[in-house]
């Protein structure tokens, strides 16, 4: 009787265990440390630049498939430095680094031993993605790897050609997953990245139930070890048909947002992949892209593709350098801090740390700048972020501050405003209809 309860209670024990594991979400000091990080750099980099098209969505479309497939025989970037790439990302104030280690068309920036298909097959044969995951450690900027969820290269994929059907196969999604699986745990393990970011959820083959696996999957190999949102079937929202740890708006600013951590993804130019003259973007509207997405509480992760050879194009650098030279001035207002309580607008963008509201001014309106006032809050002090005080005059429905003749940064000025409390727990103000 004794030995019968015993194993009652062995296998209940191992049940709830069981069940437990396939619960397993990342611990939200994790999270927290990540939305800390508030920039990031992504890069989109592979064969197809030869071509200057763009990662994955050019195969059969403006490159052959057979054509694009081969690409990897010619594909031979002799002036990629991982340090350099790093030092780039450093210098811009980026926190964090995303590498496309593999994207839709299949191709493995690092050497793989699951498929053949990878970068020690071409004339360059290095391992990218460790070469970075290396210097990373080395300059003290955390290293992340994006992933796809579908393949169109590999031959368990049902999927080969998204542009045409009859191209496509029967495939093997058991024997696709194993291999997911398999690579998964090569990179964890060793490249220890802090953050998976994947892509290509829409297809009809991969379900809600395969990213679920998939996440767990991986949280049996890290449990600390972030994922996007787009495991699962839907890509702007948490919880449901989506799985994993943050939203991610894709090209766009996200909406300011105090219950769920996002990360919004966007390109310096127009193109992921590298594109021969691409247009760019100004530093005014990098930083204000930067800006407004920590004021509505979200990550900025800022992609750039560097070119056929691997270097990263003087004038982008040049750029980011731009941007972490303003960073440098104000990067007290950006980094760790929490968005709001005011919504970003055309003309401002606020965020909080402490017991300080830092007001981003935009533009110079009218030379008055007028926000709505906080309830049961007393401004202590108001000031330019290094320098000069400002005067603040307040009536019952909101603050005034008279603009100077030039604002002391045509991109973005910072104001502080110290209050008598944490504006941690002051609520975000309405926006009037």
């Amino acid at each position: 009787m004794k030995k019968s309860l015993g194993l009652v209670i062995f296998l209940a024990l191992s049940i709830c265990a069981a069940i437990a594991q396939q619960n397993i979400k990342t611990p939200k000091a994790v999270l927290d440390q990540f939305m800390d990080k508030r920039f990031g750099m992504f890069i989109h980099f592979g064969p197809v630049t030869q071509r200057g098209t763009e990662i994955g969505w050019s195969r059969n479309k403006e490159v052959a498939q057979a054509d694009y497939d081969n690409l990897y025989h010619e594909f031979n970037p002799t002036l990629f430095n991982a340090d350099e790439w790093v030092k780039t990302a450093k210098d811009a104030g980026m926190k964090y680094l995303v590498i496309t280690a593999k994207h839709h068309d299949g191709f493995c920036l690092w050497p793989t031993a699951y498929s053949d298909y990878n970068i020690s097959k071409s004339p360059f044969k290095r391992d990218i993605v460790g070469e970075l995951a290396t210097a990373c450690k080395k300059q003290g900027v955390t290293f992340c790897i994006y992933l796809t969820v579908l393949d169109w290269h590999d031959p368990d994929y049902p999927i080969h050609n998204p542009y045409d059907s009859t191209k496509n196969v029967k495939g093997d999604m058991p024997a696709f997953k194993t291999r997911m699986k398999n690579e998964l745990k090569e990179v964890i393990t060793k490249y220890k990245p802090f953050m998976l970011w994947f892509d290509g959820y829409w297809e009809k083959p991969w379900t809600k139930e395969d990213g679920q696996e998939i996440y767990q999957y991986i949280k049996s190999v890290d449990p600390d070890v972030i994922t996007n949102n787009r495991l699962g079937k839907i890509s702007d929202k948490l919880g449901g048909d989506a799985v994993g740890d943050f939203l991610t708006p894709e090209q766009t600013i996200g909406k300011l947002n105090m219950n769920e951590p996002w990360e919004s993804c966007i390109t310096i130019c127009n193109q992921w992949a590298w594109k021969p003259n691409d247009q760019m973007k100004s530093l005014k509207e990098c930083i204000r892209t930067l800006v407004t997405t920590a004021s509505g509480n979200g990550n900025l992760l800022f992609n750039i593709g560097p070119a056929m050879d691997g270097h990263m194009e003087a004038r982008q650098v040049v750029r980011m350098k731009e941007m972490g030279a303003w960073l440098k001035q104000y990067g007290e207002s950006i980094y760790s801090t929490k968005g709001g309580p005011y919504v970003p607008n055309e003309v401002y963008g606020a965020t909080r740390k402490g017991n300080k509201v830092y007001l981003h001014i935009f533009t110079r309106k009218d030379g008055i700048l007028t926000i709505p006032a906080l309830k049961n809050v007393k401004i202590v002090k108001a000031y330019f972020m290094n320098g000069n005080a400002v005067i603040v005059k307040q009536d019952n429905n909101s603050y005034t501050i008279d603009l100077p003749q030039v604002l002391p940064d045509e991109n973005c000025s910072v104001i502080v405003l110290e209050l008598d409390k944490n504006a941690i727990e002051i609520p975000v103000v309405p926006v009037k209809a």
